[in-house]
């Protein structure tokens, strides 16, 4: 091991504890996609105080951020996700359902410890740099409501990677892998409002246009066309709004729609025959349509290159050291979800090499096209627990999560310092970069004039914020 990696792994287990209390200070603050303020506030102050240089609000995103150290080439980029999802509040370390405030957001994938571990390895990077003089720059971005796939497209079209010559995105799981090639689908999250007008729905309903009536026209149109979908196409949608009382026609409803695909092209087709589905059903119930892209996301996909690099570095740190109350805990979760019950992995994996591509979806993936990435993972949740449920958040401020936030802080640190120190490693990622594209070119998907909604969220997060405070950790992490 060369002496900045020895700094970089030296300095995260000294701080071990620190990346713990910063992962679970922000699994209390439960905060929704854009209302990441104080998880937002916590990690550019540690970053600050570190001596990074933070730009806050970047691509028009109030809690996303910049952190940058160093200057010159080559740029390695490190960026994740911070966000919770709704209704998802769990007591961590109980095995059971049992929510830390009743109906409250929480985190049930562990995107805070995604958050500790970027910080973690930030400074463990950054201390090994200014000790052993390593040229290049180190930059930290902060990408918030990724659980809406939202910011980083935004940030990939408003030039945030621009100057990024590799990125690495850390991301919870239940071991320690990466694999390369396509891992993720696109996406293209749009919702659809319309406007009719009311009347007395038991006296006058012929006075009425019914918007609720457009959404589910609209829905029906859509589920009769799921006949003719290719097979690995998905949609699926939420009714956001659909009236006020029964007895007064809805002028207004609205829909919330992701449309899924393996290919960035398969998405838009979907997304286009769902405007035309918008369009009939606001003709038969004459209303007026609109429609808003939230967010569109390319597939996620990692380079052959990076992620051997990556890997390299999986091999040397290797897998936690679990006790015998992490896999009693692992066994009796694994149990109460109804899953195979085999408690904690205790070995890293051989190297799977080619991915297998999933219909699952990151907003990371934009910058996988435009930037040679690796996406890897770190076993700081339990097998066979799956995401977006309670069961997925019991582990998320114990001590499992804890080692493995310390193993993926050292494979980000040390994977990051083979591109900083190594020019050559560099160009050879580019290189693949440019032969795995094939002559694909990226376009976003976003329309041009595409304003992010800044006010994601607010309501939901306000409603329970109050609750969830009297909750939160009175300590800070201190990185020594």
């Amino acid at each position: 091991m060369d002496r900045a990696k020895r700094i970089a792994f030296e300095t995260v287990d000294a701080n071990a504890r620190a990346i713990a209390l910063t992962g679970d200070s922000i699994f209390y603050f439960g905060e929704l996609g854009n209302q990441e303020y104080r998880t937002a506030d916590l990690m550019t102050s540690l970053l600050e105080e570190e001596g990074f240089s933070v730009q806050r609000g970047v691509a028009s995103f109030p809690t996303g951020f910049v952190a940058t150290y160093g200057s010159g080439k080559p740029v390695v980029v490190i960026h994740t996700e911070y966000d919770s999802n709704p209704d998802n509040s769990q007591q961590p370390g109980i095995p059971e359902p049992r929510p830390i405030v009743e109906g409250a957001p929480g985190h049930c994938e562990g995107h805070n410890v995604n958050a500790a571990v970027m910080i973690g390895a930030a400074i463990a990077i950054k201390r090994a740099m200014a000790e052993c003089g390593l040229a290049g720059t180190l930059k930290i971005v902060g990408a918030p409501a990724e659980e809406q796939l939202l910011s980083r497209p935004y940030m990939v079209r408003d030039g945030v990677f621009a100057d990024c010559d590799i990125a690495l995105h850390p991301h919870i799981g239940s071991e320690l892998s990466c694999t390369y090639g396509l891992q993720q689908s696109a996406l293209v999250s749009a919702t659809f409002t319309f406007l009719g007008e009311t009347a007395h729905a038991g006296v006058a309903p012929w006075k009425g246009r019914d918007a609720l009536d457009a959404v589910v026209l609209m829905d029906t149109g859509l589920a009769q066309f799921r006949e003719h979908m290719r097979p690995e196409g998905r949609m699926h949608r939420a009714i956001t709004e659909g009236g006020q009382q029964p007895n007064v026609v809805a002028r207004r409803a609205a829909v919330w729609w992701y449309f899924r695909d393996p290919a960035a092209s398969g998405a838009r087709e979907l997304f286009e025959q769902a405007r035309r589905c918008a369009e009939g059903a606001a003709l038969m119930t004459r209303t007026q349509w609109e429609c808003d892209v939230l967010s569109a996301v390319w597939p996620m996909r990692s380079n052959r290159i990076a992620a051997q690099t990556v890997q390299r570095n999986i091999d040397l740190v290797r897998h936690p050291v679990w006790d015998a109350g992490e896999h009693a805990l692992a066994r009796k979760l694994q149990e109460r979800a109804g899953v195979a019950v085999e408690g904690l992995r205790d070995k890293t994996p051989p190297f799977r090499g080619q991915a297998r591509q999933a219909a699952s979806a990151n907003d990371g993936g934009d910058v996988s096209w435009v930037v040679p990435t690796a996406k890897f993972y770190f076993p700081s949740n339990i097998p066979n627990i799956g995401f977006h449920h309670w069961a997925a958040g019991v582990a998320l401020a114990t001590s499992i999560a804890h080692k493995g936030a310390v193993a993926g802080a050292k494979v980000l640190a040390g994977a990051a310092l083979d591109f900083l120190a190594d020019p050559a490693l560099v160009a050879e990622a580019k290189a693949s970069f440019t032969e795995e594209l094939s002559g694909q070119s990226y376009e976003c998907l976003l329309p041009a004039d595409q304003a992010p909604p800044a006010d994601l969220n607010r309501e939901k997060m306000e409603a329970f914020r109050p609750a969830m405070q009297t909750h939160y950790l009175h300590d800070k992490p201190v990185f020594v």
